[in-house]
This record gives C-alpha cells, structure tokens and sequence, in this order.
C-alpha cells in the first residue's frame, strides 16, 4: 500500500475549496449560507476486526482500519461538498471532521464546515 491509500483531501480543481481556516487569503467572503455537514457511518467487518484484535496483542499501525477510516472521511468531505454546492456556495470554511462510536456497531464520521461565497480579491 503507498501512501496515495493513506491521505485525503481535494484535488486542485475542485470547484468548492473546503478549508480549515476562517479566511482564504487572496478572496473575500462576500456571502455566508450557513452551516454544512457531510455525515457517514460505517460498520466494522468481522475480519478487519480479527485482525484488529490480533495486531494489537503484537503491536504496530492497524492499517486495514486506517484505511477505511481514510475512506470514511473521505466520503464524509464529499457530502459535505455535495451540501454546499446544492445550497449555491462556492468554499466552506472551518471545516472539521467529528468522530464517534455508533452503538458499538460502527464509526460515525460528520464533516463539518460554515458554507460561504467567495471571490478572488
């Protein structure tokens, strides 16, 4: 597995820049819409969780869980970006991600962020 299996984030194009921060150097938030979110759950398999239970008896980077919380995060980001684009913003700022246990069952991932329009300055 390279490293391209371990990361997130948007590509260079992405039509709605999602940052960390309250401003975007070089724009101008010229409209604030309002908060966004991107929210997923996903269940754990029996195998990654056998696995799981057997690499911490020895130790070391669970990387088969790693993998699908990227995935998860990942797809929590891309709704996130779905709901700000259908509510006409262009950037979402502060976005945070949020995660938690569901019933034991699972992982909840939300993606979180203030959607805006910005412009070039």
């Amino acid at each position: 597995m390279g490293i391209e299996d371990y990361g997130g984030g948007q590509t260079p194009q992405a039509d709605v820049l999602v940052v960390t921060t309250n401003d975007v150097p070089g724009y101008q938030v010229t409209q604030v819409i309002g908060e966004v979110f991107g929210l997923t759950v996903r269940s754990r398999h029996l195998g990654s969780q056998i696995g799981a239970g057997l690499k911490s008896v020895i130790g070391g980077e669970l990387k088969g869980l790693t993998k699908t919380l990227v995935e998860t995060r990942n797809q929590a980001m891309e709704r996130l970006v779905e709901q700000a684009r259908a509510r006409g913003a262009n950037a979402v700022l502060m976005m945070r991600f949020d995660v938690s246990e569901a019933a034991d069952v699972g992982t909840e991932v939300c993606a979180y962020g203030t959607a805006a329009v910005v412009t070039r300055t």
